[in-house]
């Protein structure tokens, strides 16, 4: 008998009481969970308080999506959120979702955020990426120089069901298969092998130790192990390569000039540029402040680390789909060997899940998506930290711009490489649902059939079908001039 299911039971009590260690009332005001009750529940309880959920919540359940008559104005949702973006970069990020019904999806997490909210859910919460599509998951360097997969973007995260990360993900990949052309048959037979690969690793995690689970991590040579023999050692070069690289370095001659005699970022308009306020005498006194604030955030090692640079420059960079129109700041650094260090402060806003499950405990959206990030990855950026900009009162997190950053390249992939690249990104979901959250509770209801994996196979395909609809929507707006769309290289 393991050391897990040799732990004291607890009372009887209902299964959400078992699942989240605490009584209704307190899971309904959100009070502190009490340590007792999580310290002494066995796995085999926990498992069994998940299976007991079936009878709630059948599993079956999750394959339905329908609109109904009170579904919000996809473009309206929209739009609304373009309130306080940069008003003349608002058309380049339609003009990116323009490109395909994938695109927009890339762009319009709060539209499904909204949708997800009226699905079925089984109560349990973990804490949720909020944007769990697969572009937003890669390869990247941790501080020790090794090169991990995992998710990437945590704009959005905050505690919610564990199922809207999944069905997120899932049928990202339906709309990524129906983008390079396969067919309908393996669009659904991928979004199931990720919804089976997060359910069986999820199992696996489950009957570890939490200390076990927190360490794990999958690897380069796990990326490696997945995917086609044919294309193992591609991928293992170009993970090599990526290990070898800077960032920062290999940022540095692509968007460097000398101006005057000392290095600028490169104004690219619109898609990198100096702001008009940027030449006001005292912005560089005020991004001294804003750097001051920021360096508070880090650890004493890291504030070592980065008293090594100075700051040069900064400049607005446009990035991703959903971000555009946010502040993106691009600051330059440099050591006194001349070695560059490009930091990126990204806007930080409330979560696309909030309305829907409820308000951050953080009041500083930085910290918010901070704290996530480094809940859920098994290693985070050196420079991973917050501020608040003092005059604007806009909100940023800030880590490096890139480091050794390895993005999936979808439209090259075929059927096998598409499928293989869907057993990891399910493996990296179950591990970051995990170490955030109830993956005893999670699995039990999941189970080890494959109910749950059909049912998400048909709600990926029915949601693929509505971001069609919604991204055709979004065409015929633009083409009758009510929403103004700019197309970027």
């Amino acid at each position: 008998m393991s050391a897990r299911s040799n732990r004291l039971a607890s009372p009887k009590r209902s299964e959400l009481e078992v699942l989240h260690g605490a009584s209704a009332d307190e899971i309904l005001t959100n009070r502190p969970l009490p340590d007792e009750f999580t310290r002494v529940m066995s796995l085999a309880e926990r498992m069994e308080a998940g299976k007991a959920l079936r009878d709630r919540v059948p599993r079956p359940q999750h394959r339905t999506w329908a609109p109904n008559g009170s579904r919000p104005d996809p473009l309206a949702l929209l739009q609304a959120a373009d309130a306080d973006r940069i008003p003349e970069l608002v058309p380049i990020r339609y003009g990116r979702m323009l490109q395909s019904p994938f695109a927009f999806y890339r762009g319009s997490a709060g539209i499904m955020a909204a949708d997800l909210s009226t699905t079925p859910n089984t109560g349990i919460q973990v804490q949720a990426c909020g944007d769990c599509h697969l572009m937003n998951f890669g390869g990247f360097a941790t501080p020790e120089r090794n090169i991990l997969f995992d998710i990437n973007d945590f704009d959005e995260t905050l505690p919610a069901p564990w199922e809207w990360d999944i069905k997120r993900l899932a049928t990202s990949f339906v709309l990524a298969a129906r983008s390079i052309g396969l067919p309908a048959r393996t669009a659904r037979d991928t979004a199931i092998a990720c919804v089976r690969s997060y359910r069986r690793h999820l199992a696996t995690y489950a009957d570890m130790h939490p200390l076990d689970v927190w360490y794990a991590r999958v690897t380069g040579d796990d990326l490696v192990s997945v995917a086609p023999a044919r294309e193992r050692g591609r991928i293992q070069k170009r993970i090599a390569k990526a290990a070898q690289q800077d960032g920062s370095e290999t940022d540095f001659p692509k968007i460097t000039d000398m101006v005057g005699g000392r290095v600028r970022i490169r104004d690219m308009p619109p898609l990198i540029y100096h702001p008009e306020g940027s030449r006001r005498p005292d912005f560089e006194e005020q991004l001294k402040r804003i750097f001051r604030d920021y360096r508070e955030t880090l650890s004493e090692d890291r504030r070592v680390l980065l008293d090594r640079y100075h700051l040069v420059d900064a400049a607005i960079k446009v990035v991703g789909v959903g971000s555009v129109g946010r502040r993106c700041w691009v600051v330059l650094m440099m050591s006194s060997c001349n070695d560059p260090l490009f930091l990126q402060f990204k806007e930080a806003v409330a979560s696309v899940l909030e309305p829907y499950a409820g308000t951050s405990a953080y009041s500083l959206h930085g910290q918010r998506v901070v704290v996530g990030q480094r809940l859920m990855q098994p290693a985070s950026d050196l420079f991973l930290g917050w501020v608040t900009a003092e005059l604007s009162g806009k909100q940023f997190y800030v880590r490096q711009l890139r480091d050794a950053k390895i993005k999936p390249l979808v439209v090259t992939f075929d059927a096998e490489l598409l499928l293989s690249y869907a057993l990891a990104c399910g493996w990296v979901l179950a591990r970051a649902h995990a170490v955030a959250g109830n993956a005893d509770g999670i699995s039990g209801y999941l189970g080890s059939n494959d109910q749950f994996d059909e049912a998400l196979g048909d709600f990926s395909v029915s949601y693929a079908d509505q971001a069609e609809r919604d991204h055709a929507a979004l065409k015929a707006a633009v083409r009758l001039g009510k929403v103004k769309a700019y197309l970027d290289a």
